[in-house]
This record gives C-alpha cells, structure tokens and sequence, in this order.
C-alpha cells in the first residue's frame, strides 16, 4: 500500500487554515496557471481566482483586481503556494463580510467545514466527551483510555489512531462498522493508523456523515474542529436514529391527513423532532411556536412547558414562575435529571442558545418520553405509507452516493427531494460538468409548478444526451415522483459516473469507452494472476453470495488488507453474513466509497455488485506501480493498463465527461410504462 503524505505549508497558522483537501486542491490549481518560464504572478491570480467555487459568485475579475491593487500588490511579482493562500483568505473573509456571515443549512448534517474561524466550543466538547464516557466506557479495547477528560485535548489525542471514531459510528448505527477490520493494536504504523482513518471516513459518508472537506491527514493531525464537528455529525445521527416513521410510527400522531403524512416523510430528522416538540407544547397551552433550536429555547420557557406535558409527576411551579432565565434553565436540567434524561448541556448552554447541545437535549427527551399515543389505526396507517424493503434499500444507497459528492443540497428522502429537479441538476452538474444550462433552471423554493416540470424535462434532456435509457419519460414522471423512475434514473446516473471515472483512469484506453464487461473481465483477471480459481459469471452471478470473491479480489489488489483468519467458507446464511460485512469494511478501509449492505452481497443484487466491484477497480488503477514487486496497478489484468494519480479521490465521484453506454452487461431502461414489480434491471 502506497504512503501518504500531506502537503505541508511553512507558516503553521496559515496551514491551520484549510483541510488537506482543500490545501491539496488549491495546490494543483495554483499550479495549473504557471506560465511558460514554470512562473506564476500576482497578475495571474484574478482569473484563477474567478473560477473558484468559493468566489464563483462574489467577485468579477475586475473586483479582484482591485482589490489586489488596493493593497499595492506588483502584478508582476511572482507568488509562491503561502502567497497565494494569504489572498485567498483574505478574499474569503471579505466574500463572507459581503453576504453577511455564512448562512445556516436548513439540515444539520450540511454542515461543512469552515476554513475561515476555526473556534470550537469548549461545552460541545465537554458534552461529546461524556457521550463517548458513556457510551464507550466498557468498549473492551478503549476502557484503557476512558474515561476521556473534557478539560484536556485527549479526545483529540486519542482520535489520531482512528479506533475511537471507528467505534463512535458503530454506537451511532450498530453494524456499519466490522470492527475485525479495525486495527487495534496499541502501536501502529502509518500505513494501519491511514487505514482506520478510510474506514472511519467511508463509513461516515455512509451514515450519511458530509464529509467532503476532510482527509484522512486531517484526521491523523487530530485537527481539532475537524475531529469535532464529524464526532457531533455521528452523536447527531445517533441521537436522530429513531426520528422517522419507520422507527417510530407513532409519529403519524403529529398530522392529521394522508397528504400530512407524506410531508412529514420528507422532512429531515432535525425538522421532525421541532415538529414534535411544538405538538406537544401546543397541547400545554405554549404560544409561541418554536422554530429552532437556539434563540427560541433561550429563555428556558420552551423547555418547562414541554417537560410539564411529558412528565407533570416531575413537574415544579416555579420553574415558570421564576423570572431569572438562568435558574429556570437549571430547574428544567432538574425536571429532565428526574425523568433520567442524560445531561447534553449546561444551563449556561441554554441561555446562550446553543443549537447543536439543545438539539442533542431534547433529543434524549424524545427518547425518554415521546408522549405520543398508540392508536393501532393511525400506527398500521404509517406503517403502509413506509417502502418496501429493497425499494427502501435502493433508495438509501443513492442519497448516501448523492450527498458524497458534494453538492450545495442535502437529500433527505430521494423520492421527495428530487421532485422539483434541481438536486438531479446539481448531480448531473458534478458527474458532466458544463452539461446544465442553469439559465434555465429554477432554484428551489419553487411555487409554479410549471418551473419544476421545466428542471425536470432538463434533466430527461440531459440524460439522452448521455445516452441513458429513457423510453418514453418525461420530466413530469419525476415530479409525479415514480418511484420505479427515479430509482431506475438514479442507477443510471450512478452507473455512467462509475464508468466515466475508471475510463479517465485508463489513461491508455484511447477514448475506448468502459463497460460492464471491462469490470467483469478486470476482476477475474485480477484473481486469477494470484493463482486462485474463483470466478464471476456475471453480476448476478449466485456463487458471489458466499464472499469469496470479493474477498479473493481484495486480496489480489492489496494481498496485506485480507485477514483470511477471518474469512468463513460462506456456506450457511450467518457465514454469508460475516463474510460480506467484512468485505464492506475491508474495501472501506482500502479507500473504497460504496453504499451497499451486507444483504445486498448475500442476495447478489446486480446493481450493487457491479458498483462495489467498480470501486475496487478505481482504487487499484488509483495506486502507483511497485517495481519491487509489491503492489502494481493492473497492468497485468487490465486490456487496457495503466495508472493514473491524478485523481486522489477513491470516492466514484470525479471529473467526467459525455459517455457512450455499451449495456451488454446490465441494460437499465427506464419507462413510463414500468408494470412489473421490484428492480427496474431485467434479470
């Protein structure tokens, strides 16, 4: 397995600044405009900086070189990589002067990294620290090490090796993690230490985590408000879990009709949870509605009527009669000790408003006491409303890939989200770049109907131009929300990123488009140059259900990463079982972004096998060739070899261009006259 080193910047503070990513981005990009003597000028800087994400939106070309000018910057002096970070900054602070501070996602989870003030909140800390005590204090290799004191940088600390938030999404959703595959020995090398950090940060993003602007440098650094804010991500989809209807339908409770429901499928946990709580602090005769978490609770108030209507037992007068907002706010941490809520915040944090702990405490009252009622019709109601297992399942897998990606929205629920058109825009703007004609599309909030049919037809536009199978849809099937359609759009899309970026990969593939079949005869060439005899038929290939394979596969592109002490013969069902969750984990700690189930290796859906295949296909081709005779790219398995480190990404997310689909392997047609049930993929 190849080192990694991360790009190292002189003046600390300044390096302090940015995520590795973002320092390693702005590198290349810096490095993309030297001129013909290898030079680059501050002269060069305003139409660099232009086209930047960051400044795409704020500054003209001309505005930023004015400002250069202002600040009696020679235009022909040359600048090095720190130069060119400072003026970043400095155009940064003022972009957000311009628009008034950053604004607040409308979903906590959206919640990437700032690289401007890099504060974190020492009550935060305090509160995730007694979380992790908590939660992790009996963990049989981290007992060692906790309980954490909150009073020093330990968290930080003991986060660099990667076990401790490896755990923590484990605790956060049990399962997602084979912690077989977690390197936990009490000293380990740079090579384990980088492997725990992949695992940790592709299992995150497959919790749904946004973890775009972090690597796994940053996290071996223990980079302080990095290390926090993914800890407060994961505690915060914890804390979350139950907040839907197919965890708790008694949720139907706070609506009255059918069209009610569906609105609150769509809504995102945090929303849910103020929708609750407003539901019952009507019943207590409360008038003001609450619509956050942080200056609406910062009287306390809020806080004792809801905890008078759950627990009056607990319930003491003078909680509200009293008129200082601080010994209110100790009085209701009383009222909820009594009910055995966990302590999430200070009074101090109420009265300041701080929405990430008030989030996280009334979140463990909804745990503790709901207070909703179990009326069998409203409950059996919810429960139909609820998809079906597989449908559930496909739509899990591609709002985890469509948030990996990195785009300016955050899904929710696909079948929802997607209905207005803009967040497939979006999508198709990150896999084609340039193939979205944004003048003619409209940015949600959208009113007229007629706007969101428009995006929509762009999208069924684009999606031919792509050579997507589209019999006969249009763009008011997705608004109409098909659910068979969307699920069928999405595969597509996910499939031609996939295939578009290990074409870009195969640097000698002339323009040769990728297909199925390149995957296929790649993965059996690959296991079959270590002298093993398993073999894939196809995608859909029944054998593939014992994990042998795969895990034949992994082995063969990095022989150290398979622990065959591990592996069972994957004859019975639980043998299946631990062998696919510990192939999910194995691929993730390689570096492999992939969104599929254990059930979906056990049951060999097509889909998904194609998709975790291709993935380690894009690490392999990512890796340098070893002349030593360790690990090679796939030179030797490969019709069309070669290595390409352009790309550091390991995520099927990259730069790509028009493609050309050859279906011979698995065809997806989209209809709108889909009949049958399940996958729209034929077998």
């Amino acid at each position: 397995m190849s080192s990694y080193s991360g790009v190292v910047v002189s003046d600390q503070w300044l390096q302090g600044q940015f995520t590795q990513v973002e320092l390693r981005s702005l590198k290349s990009k810096l490095i993309s405009i030297k001129n013909q003597n290898g030079k680059f000028t501050v002269g060069d800087l305003p139409p660099l900086m232009v086209k930047l994400k960051a400044f795409k939106e704020m500054y003209s070309e001309d505005e930023i070189r004015g400002i250069l000018g202002d600040q009696g910057s020679d235009f022909n002096n040359e600048i090095d990589f720190e130069g060119f970070l400072r003026v970043y900054l400095n155009l940064q602070g003022r972009a957000t002067e311009k628009s008034g501070g950053r604004k607040n996602s409308w979903s906590f989870l959206k919640a990437t990294t700032t690289t401007l003030l890099h504060t974190i909140s020492e009550s935060e800390k305090s509160s995730y620290v007694a979380h992790i005590n908590s939660y992790l204090g009996d963990d049989p290799f981290l007992k060692q090490y906790l309980p954490l004191d909150p009073a020093t940088n330990d968290l930080f600390d003991l986060a660099k090796d990667g076990v401790l938030l490896c755990k923590l999404i484990n605790v956060a959703v049990p399962g997602t993690i084979d912690e077989r595959a977690i390197n936990t020995k009490r000293v380990i090398n740079p090579w384990e230490r980088n492997e725990n950090h992949s695992l940790c940060l592709n299992s995150a993003k497959a919790i749904g985590c946004t973890v775009v602007n972090i690597g796994t440098q940053d996290l071996v650094e223990g980079r302080p408000h990095l290390v926090l804010g993914l800890i407060s991500q994961i505690i915060k989809i914890q804390l979350l879990a139950d907040l839907n209807l197919k965890k708790t339908p008694q949720l139907v409770e706070l609506v009255d009709d059918s069209k009610d429901v569906e609105e609150l499928l769509t809504l995102p946990p945090d929303k849910v949870l103020l929708k609750w709580m407003n539901f019952h602090l009507q019943k207590a005769g409360y008038k003001k509605p609450v619509t956050n978490f942080s200056s609406d609770l910062k009287d306390g108030e809020a806080y004792a009527y809801l905890l008078n209507v759950l627990a009056p037992e607990h319930c003491s007068p003078a909680t509200l009669d009293t008129k200082d907002p601080n010994e209110r706010a100790k009085l209701v941490l009383d009222h909820a000790e009594r009910m055995d809520c966990k302590r999430y915040l200070s009074p101090k944090d109420i009265v300041e408003g701080s929405s990430n702990l008030n989030l996280a405490f009334v979140a463990q009252i909804f745990h503790q006491r709901n207070g909703l009622s179990t009326d069998s019709k409203k409950i059996s109601f919810a429960e139909m409303m609820t998809d079906d297992v597989q449908t559930s399942r496909e739509e899990r897998c591609y709002r985890l890939w469509i948030n990996s990606l990195g785009i300016a929205t955050y899904v929710n629920n696909v079948f929802e989200d997607v209905r207005n058109g803009w967040i497939l825009l979006e999508v198709l703007d990150k896999v084609s770049p340039g193939t979205v004609n944004w003048k003619h599309a409209s940015k949600p909030p959208i009113k007229m109907p007629f706007r969101k049919v428009e995006n929509c037809n762009q999208v069924i536009r684009i999606g031919k131009q792509l050579k997507f199978s589209l019999v006969n849809v249009a763009g008011n099937d997705i608004v109409q929300g098909n659910k068979k359609l969307i699920l069928a759009f999405l595969w597509q899309l996910m499939r031609f990123n996939i295939l578009q970026l290990l074409k870009n990969l195969r640097s000698h593939s002339q323009g040769k488009e990728m297909t199925d079949a390149d995957i296929l005869n790649w993965a059996n060439k690959k296991v079959k140059s270590t002298g093993r005899n398993s073999h894939m038929e196809s995608f859909k290939d029944k054998s593939l259900s014992s994990g042998i394979f795969f895990l034949e596969l992994l082995s063969a592109v990095e022989p150290r990463v398979v622990n065959w002490n591990l592996v069972t013969k994957g004859e019975s069902d639980d043998e299946k079982k631990l062998n696919a969750t510990y192939i999910i984990s194995v691929a993730r700690k390689l570096g492999c972004s992939i969104f599929l189930l254990p059930e979906d290796i056990m049951e060999v859906n097509q889909k998904m096998i194609l998709t975790l295949t291709a993935s380690i296909m894009s690490w392999s081709l990512q890796q340098p060739v070893d002349d030593a005779g360790g690990l090679s790219s796939s030179a030797d398995a490969s019709p069309a070899p070669s290595v390409s480190g352009e790309d550091e990404s390991s995520s099927l997310g990259g730069d790509v261009s028009n493609l050309s689909v050859d279906d011979a392997a698995s065809d997806t047609t989209v209809s709108s006259q889909v009949d049958n049930e399940g996958s729209p993929m034929p077998e």
